[in-house]
């Protein structure tokens, strides 16, 4: 038998941990007393006060409750009767009773031979270890299971990697466990439970407490290749209650942006240079400082009020660093792991090894083997080493450990003798002899549809620190709503500060919805895939021309429209990558002239007094020829023009046109005039000069402004459509069901059962139409007329004719197959030996895989002859022998027999 290693290595550090453990013990022992005797003390001052007020009571009142009549008690006792108590329910906790032990594996209601000599070993090691160390309080070596049968800890771990692709990284198989399982607390604080069911219990029942959690999840993320432990330790009472009311929700906190620094593009040689700053630098420094200073001590001011708030709301727990808690400890090496740390899984938050919610260790094991610390816990676990294979800090049960043992040195090295190492050697194997025994819980599987579910009833809800946050399972509300982040102003959550709402599924691609309850302002943010590619839509208001900003897919428009800012009078558009080199265009709004009940773009557009469009630069048009921004003055009947400006020039090309009507009052034309035409140009040209170029580029910027005009139009019509659709989408708010969710898209269902119940009856007439082999014949006599004998007989010969028929037809069609194929082959043969000399080598490469192919034929066929004329009267006599025994012929036939 396999005796477990001494625990003589123990040191001081033990001692001072053991009595400082006492010390806490019988600190929380005298607060308790205090407290119940404060309790008592108050209870007996309550009864005399009680005793006194009935003393003190004058004689009439006696008297009058005395001579109550029978009528007033039966209205009491009617009242009282009408009165509805409603008895909250208890949370439905799953024990031993409720489960079946019947229905479950054999290795579940008994150990094996090898786990019986374990657990020996096991028992062994807690003996020597309450004899060595008899101040520390027993480990959590062999809980019994739900059938009530001692287990060893590290043989309920079962490493399992599951099959969906997001269980793969440690915070998401976290997640999925926080969220799966609802939390159970201990039923002794200060004790870790007596019993430590399999996780494919635990998962069953989607609930237990904090050593179940530690549990599956290190099953887990071993099966993902991480090197996970269960920790037995000692935790904070906001870590062991899972309160989170004074943590910072995660999805709260902004990510750090990272500020790239800007390429200073190199100063041009002639470039003009800024004047001087002629402010003082140590002014604005001191000024800079001063704010700095006013923002710190305003960020100080405000976080020592709310420690203060929550120190005051706060309670001191008498049972500080007794309670006893379970967590994951993955260490670094595996998966790329760069630095150990916790994980706490009732709350799926990762923490350093020296967070201060983790208050001590006792021991830890994964599926290998099981290590106790004999490490000082004085400082919670910030001094602790987790080398596990170092057997002074941590002291293991089983010799068998992937973990490297701490070397000797070299002086210890060197004194010792080569024929004591021989001889120890089979003794080291012998002791290496015994590992873990596999585990006896079942492979964890999760059903695809509890894996979409993951909260329990497909709810949880989780209070932060100034926020709420509630999860949904997909498809259970009817809008799409998978979650909600409520954030809030105060610690008491009663003022609301904004709503996040996540969806999914949704027929509108909507992802995420963002309302701000200070400001007003709601932000939408939407998937690829909407009808009118968007992809943020900010407003206040669903109404038209309110303030709004609309940011689109470039990529699915045609007109590369980026983003649309619209207010009451004004609305901006930003292009990218139209063949135009359209990148920007503002259009302006005056009053509306007529006042109808409902304005609309359609029926009163608004009056467009002013466009600005601005272009990317054409490499393949000069710069004073290649227009950077142009103005359409609509009211004024103005044109301005500015043109891109040259790399080696300061200043751009500019040219403005007054436009006017094209005839007076008389109904004369009116000439192009050179004043009409008002030109900087940094290089002047002849032809710019001329009258007819300025005509024609003044007529054609006059369709460019009706353009302008009619597309301003368009986009408020757009608008107008988008509201309507978003509208329409909220009333709905339809959602998409995948082709492949054979449960909930009907569609699929109901072809995937026709297809089944068609497939079946096709196998039934099958079925029936191969065992009636008498049923061609049987149709040609009236139905439900008995069988004569002489029908009987003409019905047998008439079966065995035809059956003798088809056995002639086969053989005449292998026999005319095998002519066939022979007479080919003789002519191919009689080719080749008339043009033998003129073939090439492809041609008689032909030639000869011809002939092989054809003499295979030819065997098969010939083969096939034989075999059909070996077993076709052995048929004849089998068919005939089942006619003679047929139900429907055998009472007919017996005389012929």
């Amino acid at each position: 038998m396999l005796v477990a290693p001494s625990l003589s290595e123990v040191g001081h550090s033990e001692c001072i941990y053991s009595s400082y453990r006492d010390l806490i013990s019988r600190q929380s022992e005298t607060q308790q007393m205090e407290v119940l005797k404060e309790k008592v003390e108050e209870e007996e001052e309550a009864e005399r006060a009680e005793r006194a007020e009935k003393m003190m009571r004058p004689m009439e009142m006696r008297k009058e409750d005395t001579t109550r009549t029978q009528e007033m008690l039966r209205d009491l006792e009617r009242k009282l009767s009408e009165i509805e108590v409603s008895i909250p329910e208890k949370p439905s906790t799953f024990t031993k009773d409720a489960i079946d032990t019947s229905k479950l594996p054999l290795s579940y209601q008994s150990n094996t031979p090898k786990e019986e000599h374990l657990l020996q070993v096991a028992d062994n090691f807690s003996r020597q270890y309450s004899h060595l160390c008899p101040d520390r309080v027993p480990l959590f070596l062999y809980p019994v299971n739900e059938c009530n049968v001692p287990k060893f800890v590290s043989t309920t771990i079962r490493p399992t990697l599951m099959p969906y692709p997001e269980l793969y990284n440690w915070d998401t198989c976290a997640q999925f466990v926080s969220d799966f399982l609802s939390a159970v607390p201990l039923p002794d604080p200060l004790k870790p439970p007596s019993y430590l069911y399999s996780s494919t219990m635990v998962l069953k029942h989607q609930e237990g407490n904090c050593f179940d959690f530690s549990t599956l999840l290190c099953s887990v993320l071993l099966g993902a290749g991480y090197d996970a432990y269960c920790v037995y330790g000692y935790g904070s009472q906001d870590l062991c209650h899972m309160d989170l009311t004074r943590e910072v929700c995660p999805l709260t906190v902004k990510p750090k942006e990272m500020v790239k620094e800007e390429e200073k593009a190199p100063p041009k040689k002639y470039a003009v240079k800024p004047p001087r700053d002629l402010t003082s630098r140590f002014e604005r420094e001191q000024e800079v400082k001063r704010q700095e200073g006013v923002k710190a001590e305003e960020e100080k001011r405000l976080k020592q009020g709310e420690l203060l708030a929550e120190q005051e709301s706060a309670k001191t727990d008498p049972l500080h660093g007794l309670r006893v808690h379970s967590w994951v400890l993955v260490l670094s090496g595996k998966r790329e792991v760069p630095e150990s740390f916790f994980i706490d899984p009732f709350t799926a938050r990762s923490y350093s090894t020296q967070d201060d919610h983790f208050l001590g260790i006792e021991s830890l094991w994964n599926h290998k083997n099981y290590w106790v610390n004999m490490q000082d816990c004085w400082n919670c676990c910030k001094d602790l080493v987790f080398d596990l294979g170092d057997p002074v800090r941590w002291e293991y049960l089983l010799l068998e450990t992937d973990k490297p043992l701490l070397s000797l040195t070299e002086e210890e090295d060197d004194g010792t003798n080569d024929d004591d190492d021989a001889e120890n050697l089979g003794k080291e194997d012998e002791d290496k002899s015994f590992d873990m025994p596999c585990s006896w819980v079942e492979r964890i599987e999760i059903s695809p549809e509890a894996f979409e579910t993951r909260c329990p009833n497909g709810k949880k809800v989780i209070q932060y620190k100034r926020a709420r946050l509630e999860k949904w399972a997909p498809y259970l509300n009817n809008n799409g709503l998978v979650c909600r982040l409520t954030t809030y102003e105060d610690l008491e959550c009663t003022k609301i500060l904004e709503i996040k709402e996540w969806f999914q599924n949704r027929e509108d691609m909507l992802e995420l919805k963002h309302i701000n309850k200070v400001t007003g302002l709601n932000i939408d943010y939407f998937k690829p895939g909407h009808p009118q590619a968007l992809r943020v839509h900010s407003y206040t208001s669903m109404q038209p021309e309110m303030d709004r900003v609309m940011e689109f897919y470039e990529k699915v428009r045609v007109d590369g429209l980026i983003k649309r800012e619209e207010t009451p009078r004004t609305m901006t558009e930003y292009y990218q990558g139209r063949p135009d080199l359209l990148s920007y265009r503002h259009v302006n709004f005056g009053p509306r002239i007529k006042k109808l009940a409902l304005n609309s773009a359609e029926s009163n557009p608004r009056p467009v007094v002013k466009i600005t469009e601005r272009f990317f630069r054409n490499p393949a048009k000069p710069a004073d020829e290649d227009v950077a921004e142009r103005v359409f003055l609509i009211l004024d009947e103005r044109i301005q023009l500015r043109y891109h400006c040259r790399e080696d020039h300061l200043t751009a090309s500019k040219r403005e046109f007054l436009w006017r009507t094209e005839g007076d009052s008389k109904g004369n034309k009116i000439i192009m005039t050179p004043d009409m035409c008002l030109s900087f140009e940094v290089e002047p040209m002849e032809h710019t000069k001329k009258l007819l170029y300025q005509y024609e580029a003044m007529m054609k910027l006059k369709n460019e402004e009706k353009l302008a005009r009619h597309q301003a139009w368009e986009s408020e019509l757009e608008v107008l459509e988008i509201l309507k659709l978003r509208e329409e989408e909220e009333e709905a708010h339809a959602l998409t069901i995948s082709i492949y969710d054979t449960k909930r898209n009907e569609k699929s269902k109901e072809y995937r059962e026709a297809m089944e119940r068609m497939m079946h009856e096709e196998h039934l007439w099958q079925a029936e139409a191969q065992l009636d082999y008498l049923a061609p014949f049987l149709a040609q006599l009236p139905p439900g007329e008995k069988l004569t004998r002489w029908q009987a007989v003409r019905l047998k010969d008439e079966c065995l004719s035809d059956f003798k028929q088809r056995l002639i037809d086969k053989a005449n069609l292998i026999q005319a197959r095998f002519e066939k194929e022979t007479q080919e082959l003789q002519k191919q043969q009689q080719w080749y030996q008339e043009n033998q000399v003129t073939l090439t080598p492809e041609d008689e490469d032909l030639y000869l895989s011809y002939c092989s192919q054809a003499m295979f034929r030819i065997r098969v066929l010939e083969q096939r002859l034989n075999r059909h004329k070996e077993l076709a009267p052995l048929k004849y006599l089998a068919l005939e022998e089942k006619l003679y025994k047929d139900p429907r012929l055998v009472e007919v036939l017996k005389v012929f027999v």
